[in-house]
């Protein structure tokens, strides 16, 4: 039997980190039943109800030491782990844990990460130390690939995969809409999702999404659904844009598990997103949907399913964004999208992340 570390953002009520948990579990299951998987955790307790994995917390280095121990392999990812925009102090953290499991013997991979930016010269001289002892790495995107060789990060092999939330299996739409009825959604009316996060207290993007929002009722009919990626802080900007706007709107204030924020944006006509994952999981189940950017992980999916954002958090415009709702809302009753292949070529892709983790384990097995 093999036993997988896996450290990454986990535990922290993020559904898109959570989603590619889900999604690495599931992969890596169907490839090899009998594998033992831990993962490093904010929550422990949290991560072993919600994922069925074992889990050990963050900062008792002592556990994660004795986890690492008896490990076949770390996995490190997946997200934006390795970057110093958000926090320099995480960064180190996971390099970190990188490292001790380097000084244990045992094999490092990177999996599915998107890379950077990295801008402080420490950070840049760390991640080319430290990523450079790493076994194996792959990155979501060609700009995470780019990002390394800026880094100078050479010596392992670097393969250009997918999110790891593109693998994941479909879900019933059934769940999605048992929780809509809930809050009083249904019938015939288009449901338009917004998914939205917090980012500097900018108050630009909450004005253009809130008129874009009273637009989108006035000119199609649709009802507006706010959904919470990361809860609660999803919420709370949510209830300002929802108090900007004329028209009365639905606020999911809960927090939800992937399956049922997969199975919600599947009952969805479309989608508008700042959050990542949201957009991936818009793909995932078939649903149309426009991404605003506040970092380049957004323009890099985009750029790999044949689209581009409709603007940053800062350049998006009322006019801009309606005309990109116009543009693609023949498309909520079609049968198939112009991204519908892309898609499913990326979650081929998304399912090569664990083949190659899988590999690498036997491949280090043999050498012992």
């Amino acid at each position: 039997m093999s036993e997988i570390v896996v450290s990454g953002y986990y535990g922290f009520a993020n559904a898109g980190d959570e989603a590619m948990l889900a999604a690495m579990i599931e992969v890596l299951t169907d490839l090899d039943p009998n594998v033992k998987i831990t993962v490093i955790s904010g929550n422990p307790e949290d991560t072993r109800k919600r994922h069925g994995v074992a889990a050990v917390y963050r900062l008792n280095y002592p556990e994660i030491v004795r986890a690492l121990a008896k490990s076949d392999l770390l996995i490190s990812g997946g997200g934006s782990l390795l970057q110093d925009v958000t926090s320099d102090r995480s960064l180190y953290y996971y390099l970190s844990i990188m490292m001790l499991a380097k000084k244990l013997g045992k094999p490092v991979m990177l999996y599915a990460q998107g890379i950077g930016p990295v801008c402080g010269s420490l950070a840049r001289g760390a991640m080319s130390y430290i990523g450079n002892m790493v076994d194996l790495i792959t990155v979501r995107d060609e700009g995470s690939r780019d990002e390394l060789k800026r880094l100078k990060v050479t010596k392992p092999n670097v393969y250009v995969t997918a999110d790891p939330v593109l693998a994941i299996h479909q879900v019933d739409k059934q769940i999605g809409r048992a929780i809509l009825r809930k809050y009083g959604v249904g019938g015939a009316s288009p449901l338009v999702g917004i998914a939205v996060r917090e980012w500097k207290d900018w108050g630009h993007y909450k004005n253009v999404l809130a008129q874009t929002a009273d637009k989108i009722v006035e000119e199609f009919g649709a009802k507006i659904v706010y959904l919470p990626m990361q809860f609660p802080e999803d919420v709370e900007v949510a209830q300002k844009i929802a108090g900007r706007a004329k028209y009365p709107s639905v606020l999911l204030n809960d927090e939800y598990t992937t399956s049922e924020l997969l199975s919600l944006v599947g009952n969805l006509d479309m989608l508008i997103s700042i959050r990542l994952h949201a957009l991936i999981f818009a793909g995932v189940m078939h649903v149309p949907a426009i991404g605003i950017s506040y970092d380049p992980k957004i323009d890099r999916f985009l750029e790999s399913i044949g689209d581009k954002h409709v603007g940053t958090l800062k350049s998006v415009t009322v006019d801009g964004l309606l005309n990109k709702v116009r543009q693609i809302w023949p498309q909520i009753n079609a049968d198939n999208r112009p991204q519908d292949d892309r898609i499913n070529s990326l979650r081929d892709k998304a399912f090569r992340n664990a083949e190659l983790a899988i590999e690498l384990i036997a491949a280090s097995k043999a050498r012992r």
